[in-house]
């Protein structure tokens, strides 16, 4: 295996084994093929528990579908070698029996956590955000399920479980709902494909109870007691329910077979109750009907669920644009020939070629050709970037007006794209805190409703009023009440705010964040690649040594080398940039925020910041005048020793990022406290923080450091946020109450993060924030809508002043008010 001028060493002539082939190695990485782990997730979870057990594995992320295991390790800990044979004795002795090994793993409280898969799956034939949380009541209760919540907006379910995903949509479809896979971004237009002709059908089916129910109406209201008249009434009116009320007393059936009940418990009793008291009138004529009533029920609901899918759908467009930036068909370059193909159909290593005007269809890396592509959409980005050969492309960009071959390396759910979209997912399908607390009052409003309907009934009676108008008042109480309306109020401003959030180039990983970010107080800022760009230049190099500087620089790139900071990059950078070769280095090791030390040849190397020199007892005095200076111009240093001794000192620059004293200001005008957090000197941080306007300065910092700083802050009382983007953030990013990370962060720190801010534009920290002070302002309102609508308008019913039909146009429209209400987050900016 060779890069350009690295010379490998013998490590890399190891064979893989018959148990698996190695895709690729990079720096701490490394992917293989398992043919065992195909379509195996027994088996696949069982050896990433078991690898994670041993000491030099920091990750793995396993694919059973293609049998790809990617395996994040320290080489100093575990050296490639000895990983390779770790590798090679547990695959080939996982066993043959792994659900009893899996059933040994749950009991390990250590790992049982590790070992659940945390899915996002599609739920249909939900009519209310009652069956949502019945739905979720239900999931949570099985023994293999950790964490459920349900969204009745979005139709999706976030499962933290044991169990595969056939079993779960088993479980699901028991109770009555339907269960679906939306890892494929094909999969998610077949579900709005879907969800765009349940619109067709319901409003079809509005014509047709038009139809029915004017008749009914009109009799009603001629108020004749007709025997035929009745007749006609009751014939029309038992059609009107079959046709528009079939799936609610279906619903509302298999609800009772359980001992539950739910929204559609409380419209099929109200109907029922009506209708069925009005049959004998046939044969009595001078007793009161209810007709009317009963298909006006039918009627509103039916009207107001149909508003309530309009208003839905558009809740959920933000996300619905992204998964339809990816295009049907692309253009595969095959022998000479150009085929069309379906997008899913796209392979990687798959050569595309790609015509002005053209969406992406997959990520990839261009080959040939040179273009501007709009990455707006995806990226945030406002500026078309430039392409040319060896430049990534992301899934569902826009090409400009040049030509591009390249090929396809992602494809599928793990494109860019397809990551952003399960972001969104996971944070709609987060609970807020606020919704835990009205969830708990909305899982015993139905029972309770039905209890009070049925004491209204009574009450009536008992005050001596006749049958007729104690049921209307019982009926009237159970339309009015509206227990949607409650489950509604957080997750339609969370589905709105969380599609605002992506629209501008947020993307929130966790739905508690846009809870949390409005009540921040202090921002901490990482300096290097968060206030700064993050793309170092050396700027200047002095040698003390006996080496002349091309063999110093040498030492100096070939230690570098393995090391993912990016001022050990820029130091390979500018030694390839002088015709220098990369040397194998060995015994690599890597202190964050401080230093690498290795060894090339027979000579001992350190690298890193004065702290990590002084760590070593390395006397730095020959180099103690130039480093002021360079520290006093804002300059990151960098010192290197060989054997013990002080040998040169890398001086590097990075640009200010431009719109970072504007984001400070505005945080300030708000009220905001800000730090800047740094393992550079006082001086070279002081520097920079004057120029942004950041008073208070944390320097030579390393992560344990950050991370003590935030957990003091926060004992204080103080709501923290913390920007970074490197891997020494991540303990940090992690303690903070939110944590905000830079799209081009590393793997480690925007797993830590809560917000992940696309195009590097930092500036996105203020939107964040005044996005999540939107949303529960949203949330506050839409729960006063809710509570207060149902704490007045079930007294009223009580008291006799609602007929049945007036509460069930209330009702319907209380539910479609939330969303409404909801949709003016959309109007902010």
């Amino acid at each position: 295996m060779a890069d350009g001028n690295i010379k490998m060493g013998n490590m890399d002539t190891i064979q893989p084994t018959k148990h698996f082939s190695i895709a690729h190695r990079l720096n701490k990485r490394l992917r293989i093929i398992v043919p065992s782990l195909r379509k195996d997730r027994e088996r696949a979870y069982i050896l990433q528990i078991l690898l994670l057990k041993r000491e030099g594995v920091e990750s793995v992320n396993i694919t059973p579908q293609i049998g790809s295991l990617t395996i994040f390790y320290d080489p100093e800990k575990l050296p490639f070698e000895n990983l390779l044979h770790l590798l090679d004795a547990v695959i080939a002795n996982i066993g043959v029996q792994p659900r009893e090994v899996l059933k040994s793993l749950k009991r390990d409280k250590n790992y049982s956590d590790k070992l659940a898969q945390d899915y996002v799956i599609g739920v249909g034939d939900m009519s209310c955000a009652s069956c949502a949380l019945y739905l979720e009541m239900v999931l949570q209760r099985q023994p293999d399920v950790l964490h459920a919540s349900v969204n009745y907006i979005s139709e999706t379910a976030r499962i933290k479980t044991y169990l595969p995903k056939d079993k779960l949509f088993k479980i699901i479809a028991d109770n009555g709902y339907q269960g679906f896979s939306i890892d494929s971004l094909a999969e998610r237009k077949l579900l709005f494909d879907l969800e765009r002709k349940h619109l067709h059908k319901a409003k079809r089916q509005i014509l047709a109870l038009g139809k029915l129910s004017v008749p009914v109406w009109l009799l009603s209201a001629i108020g004749s007691k007709s025997r035929t008249l009745l007749l006609i009434q009751a014939v029309l009116a038992g059609a009107a329910i079959i046709g528009g009320g079939r799936d609610i007393f279906k619903k509302a059936f298999n609800q009772a077979k359980r001992g539950a009940a739910e929204m559609d418990s409380l419209v099929a009793l109200g109907v029922g109750a009506a209708y069925t008291y009005s049959i004998p009138a046939l044969f009595r004529p001078s007793r009161h009907v209810y007709f009317g009533a009963a298909t006006a029920i039918i009627d509103f609901v039916t009207v107001g669920r149909y508003l309530e899918e309009l208003a839905k759908n558009r809740a959920v467009q933000d996300i619905r644009k992204l998964v339809n930036l990816q295009p049907h068909q692309a253009t595969l370059l095959k022998d000479g020939k150009e085929l069309k193909i379906m997008a899913e159909q796209i392979e990687i290593g798959d050569i595309l070629l790609i015509r002005p005007g053209e969406r992406i269809p997959a990520d990839g890396e261009v080959i040939k050709g040179l273009s501007s592509v709009n990455e707006a959409m995806v990226t945030g980005s406002a500026m078309p970037a430039i392409k040319e050969p060896g430049h990534r492309l992301y899934d569902g960009s826009i090409n400009g007006s040049g030509v591009l071959q390249m090929r396809a390396t992602a494809t599928g759910k793990d494109t860019f794209l397809s990551g952003l979209i399960h972001m969104v997912d996971q944070a709609q399908a987060s609970k807020l805190k606020i919704q835990k607390t009205v969830d708990s009052v909305a899982s015993v409003f139905v029972p309770s409703v039905i209890v009070l309907s049925g004491a209204t009934f009574g009450g009536w009676l008992l005050a001596g009023e006749r049958v007729a108008h104690a049921l209307s008042n019982a009926i009237a109480v159970l339309l009015i009440s509206c227990p949607c309306a409650l489950g509604l109020a957080t997750p339609a401003a969370t589905m709105v705010g969380t599609g605002q959030a992506a629209r501008r180039g947020i993307y929130i990983r966790n739905g508690e964040a846009l809870e949390t970010a409005a009540s921040i107080d202090t921002v901490l800022f990482d300096k290097t690649g968060t206030i700064t760009e993050g793309v170092a230049e050396i700027s200047d190099f002095f040698n003390i040594s006996d080496f002349d500087d091309e063999r110093l620089l040498q030492f100096a790139a070939s230690a570098e080398f393995n090391s993912e900071h990016f001022l050990g990059q820029a130091i390979v950078r500018y030694a390839k940039e002088r015709g220098m070769e990369i040397e194998e280095s060995s015994q690599f090791h890597n202190a964050p925020d401080r230093g690498i030390r290795a060894q090339i040849g027979d000579r001992q190397l350190l690298l890193g910041s004065d702290l990590w020199m002084k760590q070593h007892q390395i006397d730095l005095t020959p180099l103690k005048a130039t480093s002021k200076k360079l520290a006093l111009q804002g300059k990151t240093l960098v010192y290197l020793a060989i054997d013990r001794r002080a040998a040169a000192l890398f001086a590097a620059t990075d640009t200010i990022r431009p719109n970072a004293r504007q984001v400070v200001e505005h945080l300030h005008q708000a009220g905001i406290d800000t730090w800047m957090v740094t393992g550079d000197t006082e001086l070279a941080a002081r520097h920079i923080s004057e120029q942004v306007g950041i008073v208070t300065v944390y320097s030579e910092a390393d992560p344990a450091k950050k991370l003590a700083l935030i957990r003091q802050l926060r004992e204080s009382g103080h709501k923290v946020a913390m920007i970074g983007d490197g891997i020494n953030d991540a303990p940090a990013l992690a303690a903070a109450n939110v944590s905000l990370v830079i799209d081009k962060g590393t793997d480690i720190a925007i797993e830590a993060a809560d917000l992940v801010l696309l195009d590097g534009d930092i500036g996105k920290i203020a939107d964040a924030i005044e996005l999540s002070e939107n949303t529960l302002s949203i949330i506050k309102q839409n729960l006063i809508w809710a509570f207060g609508y149902n704490a007045i308008a079930i007294p009223f019913a009580v008291a006799g002043k609602l007929n049945p039909a007036i509460a069930s146009a209330a009702m319907a429209l209380s539910s479609v008010s939330v969303i409404v209400n909801s949709l003016r987050l959309n109007r902010k900016k």
